[in-house]
């Protein structure tokens, strides 16, 4: 009796103490709990269409609108909203920042006012008890300890925890007893997995746009917006590139994030001015312009800036908005030049005074130029058609050989088109072959791009220097690049005329009467041919067949060949 009397006091102790256990684990509910659950959202993901992609969790970072989650809904996603613990939905802003090999995303909602969970920034002990905070839960949390902190990247945790995860929990915070969060909860590749799998929520938070951002391929697989860099350096190099992607909607909002970004600095009024006046929106334009002047300091680039919109507005869109005037582009970067005496703010000095036909002040800033660190082909080359405009060939020959000369053998493609300018310039002066070796060059480092044109002017610029070998061969390559065109066969069965080669004349003349039977052209070089060849009876009649399809020459021809 004694022996069961004890038993049965053992067990009922063991009772007291199990229920005095379930008790503490009730109390030991965190108090952080309920504020925390205030934090935590479900996000939804939509199509272009409207249509749900994904929804999944993520809780706010800062007070905002910063958050975490992952980045996988977002894929194809052209809007995503949160909807918070009391049900209300806010939209999806803009990503700050996304990695698609942790599947982590940092973005922003479109709210002012957010209640972020503290974050952990220290590594939790193995052994620590940690809980896992589903979205809109406030009842008792799952909890455990850490089984695992593996690094990754150098500085970050990667946590294994003995919590087996229900479903639907992928991205919810994992937090520990101070509540603060030491990652988000991922989803497990092991069905009923006894252990739950959190990632840094450090690495989450540190994920930030660069300059670069925006072309690198995870941006690419979402439609929503990206958010600008913080520094303004990196997200001036992220609107050049945006500029650059023919989506002028997504540039003109990233414009416009730049001004409310970074409302003391110039650049946004800068890029809104070029926006509005690519639009033809002038009046606008000069708003923003002046905006970008007033909060300028110093106020040279902004005045350059200003100057360089006018010139190029009055240089492709002449008419229309009289306020803004070569004069009044002189004087904006006059005052650039002012305040700092730029050579490129010289340069467009030059260039207004150019547009305005004051050749001489414009040559003597280039020539000006050329003795600076700036030295470069375009200066010489603007002299030298200052001095052609003047009328005066042998300056200009002279800047044009210096232009070249800005460039060493072997060339690069940078030197071709000044080779070709400075072709057309010798062909002018009656310097034949140095045209042709000045073409010859530009035809190296242009060979994917030459075309018939080409081959047709070299050809005849192979006549003029009496080298009359290669006025054929590109004649003949000509005909090979557009074997439609009659007059490159008129222009090759001339030449071959010239040379005496008259059988080969009739068969070139031949082929284009073959080509348009109603050209007179062919006629005519057959006819001539025949005739030199003393077959005068058929190259009269190809004569006569020429003048009929009117043909000025033909008359003097049939004349001359008929006694």
């Amino acid at each position: 009796m004694r022996e069961s009397s004890k038993y049965v006091l053992r067990v009922m102790a063991l009772t007291i103490v199990h229920f005095s256990l379930s008790i503490s684990v009730a109390q030991a509910q965190p108090s952080w709990v309920k504020k925390a659950t205030k934090s935590v959202f479900t996000l939804k993901t939509f199509a272009a269409d409207g249509s749900l992609i994904a929804s999944s969790n993520g809780f706010f970072t800062g007070q905002n609108g910063e958050a975490v989650s992952s980045f996988s809904p977002f894929k194809g996603a052209s809007r995503a909203i949160v909807i918070d613990a009391q049900g209300k939905e806010t939209a999806v802003e803009s990503i700050l920042g996304a990695n698609d090999i942790y599947d982590v995303a940092r973005f922003r909602v479109a709210s002012s006012k957010t209640q972020p969970l503290p974050l952990c920034t220290t590594t939790m002990p193995e052994g620590s008890t940690v809980w896992l905070l589903p979205y809109h839960e406030t009842k008792q949390l799952l909890s455990g300890p850490i089984r695992k902190a593996e690094k990754f990247m150098g500085n970050y945790d990667y946590y294994t925890v003995a919590i087996a995860s229900p479903q639907h929990v992928e991205n919810c915070p994992l937090l520990n007893e101070a509540g603060e969060v030491i990652g988000l909860v991922q989803p497990s590749a092991v069905a009923n997995d006894s252990l739950s799998y959190a990632i840094s929520v450090i690495f989450a938070d540190s994920l930030r746009m660069n300059g670069f951002s925006i072309s690198e391929p995870v941006f690419k697989q979402t439609q929503i917006k990206k958010a600008l860099p913080s520094d303004i350096k990196e997200a001036n190099v992220a609107l050049f590139l945006a500029s650059s992607k023919n989506d002028s909607l997504a540039y003109a909002e990233l414009v416009d994030d730049m001004i409310s970004q970074f409302p003391a600095a110039p650049d946004g009024y800068t890029y809104k001015a070029q926006l509005a006046a690519s639009s033809g929106d002038f009046a606008s334009a000069d708003h923003y312009m002046s905006e970008a002047i007033r909060v300028s300091d110093p106020k040279d680039e902004a005045h350059y800036n200003f100057a360089r919109l006018i010139y190029d507005k009055q240089i492709y869109q002449p008419d229309g908005y009289e306020s803004w005037t070569f004069d009044k582009g002189l004087a904006e970067v006059r005052e650039a030049i002012a305040i700092s005496p730029v050579p490129s703010y010289r340069q467009l000095e030059a260039d207004i005074l150019f547009a305005q036909k004051q050749y001489g002040e414009a040559y003597d800033i280039y020539i000006q130029l050329t003795q600076s660190a700036m030295r470069n082909a375009e200066l010489f080359y603007s002299a030298a058609k200052c001095k052609a405009l003047q009328r005066d060939t042998t300056a200009m020959l002279s800047l044009l050989d210096s232009c070249v000369n800005t460039f060493s053998k072997p060339y690069f493609k940078e030197a071709a088109p000044y080779l070709w300018e400075r072709a057309e310039a010798r062909r002018a002066a009656g310097r034949y072959r140095d045209a042709v070796a000045d073409m010859n060059e530009y035809e190296k480092l242009m060979s994917a791009e030459v075309n018939e044109t080409f081959y047709y002017i070299r050809h005849q610029t192979h006549i003029q220097a009496r080298l009359y070998q290669q006025a054929l061969n590109d004649i003949n390559r000509a005909i090979q690049m557009n074997p439609k065109e009659t007059l490159y066969y008129a222009e090759k069965a001339s030449l071959e005329v010239r040379v005496g080669l008259y059988d080969e004349a009739i068969a070139t003349s031949k082929e284009c009467i073959a080509v348009d039977p109603n050209a007179s052209d062919g006629y005519l070089f057959l006819g001539l041919a025949q005739c030199l060849k003393n077959n005068k009876k058929e190259g009269i009649e190809n004569l006569r067949k020429a003048k009929e399809l009117g043909d000025p020459q033909a008359d003097t021809l049939i004349e001359k060949y008929s006694k």
